[in-house]
């Protein structure tokens, strides 16, 4: 049996699935990842520091405009749209069969393509907010701003995603590890499950299908039911709903 036709059979016989997603989900949107050859970590010498300097909250209460720079230049792809990966995710929820999706993106494409129960693990960039009095902003507003965006009220308004040095927001950690609790088939896409916390939510998986669909392999390949390493979209494209 193909390995699609193995995940095809978990699918079909299971009515309990959990999908955690990382940035390999979202580079068939034409997002560049962080971490891959071509990742947005290997191409910034121009900034004078590390990536991870860059999205820090330390940079970012010290070095406030050169941080919206590199944020809208950088992490901020307004005209992505969803792949076969987002899209048939959102038809199995449709379905009944997926309970959620938790994923380390902050590019809102999950809801895009019409999942509804998206559990935002480092936030998004359509939510922000002033930090003095709370006013909500969309995107728009950060991208139409000249240097540091502002609240009518004078306050700097902050993206809602979570920065190096930040912790992750418990009550959506909380429902995540839920979630996965509960589940009776996980699906991990997209993702080397390298970076801590996030990948350390697979340690809460109790259920009978564990699916690993990466294009490079992950510390957890040999625990697995099912491992394929293709992209992700290729590879859900293929299931029938």
């Amino acid at each position: 049996m193909s390995k699609i036709n193995q995940l095809q059979e978990i699918i079909n016989t299971s009515d309990n699935i959990v999908f955690f997603g990382g940035a390999g989900v979202s580079t068939e949107s034409g997002i560049p990842d962080f971490r891959s050859e071509s990742g947005i970590f290997k191409s910034l010498e121009k900034y004078g520091a590390t990536p991870e300097t860059l999205v820090s909250h330390s940079y970012y209460l010290d070095h406030t405009e050169e941080f919206f720079n590199y944020y809208k230049e950088n992490l901020i792809f307004k005209d992505a749209k969803p792949n076969p990966a987002h899209i048939t995710l959102a038809k199995l929820e449709k379905a009944g069969k997926l309970k959620a999706v938790i994923t380390q993106n902050i590019d809102g494409l999950h809801q895009k393509a019409g999942s509804k129960e998206v559990m935002e693990l480092h936030g998004s960039i359509h939510r922000n907010y002033c930090q003095i009095c709370g006013k909500e902003y969309g995107l728009n507003h950060i991208l139409e701003s000249d240097g540091i965006p502002k609240c009518k009220c004078g306050g700097i308004v902050k993206p809602d995603v979570v920065l190096y040095e930040e912790p992750l927001n418990n009550a959506i950690l909380s429902f995540s590890i839920d979630y996965i609790q509960n589940a009776d088939t996980l699906i991990i896409g997209g993702t080397s499950l390298v970076v801590y916390p996030a990948a350390g939510l697979i340690n809460y998986f109790k259920g009978d299908n564990l699916v690993l669909i990466n294009k490079s392999e992950t510390p957890y390949d040999d625990i697995a039911s099912l491992v394929i390493n293709d992209a992700i979209g290729e590879t859900l494209s293929q299931i029938k709903i």
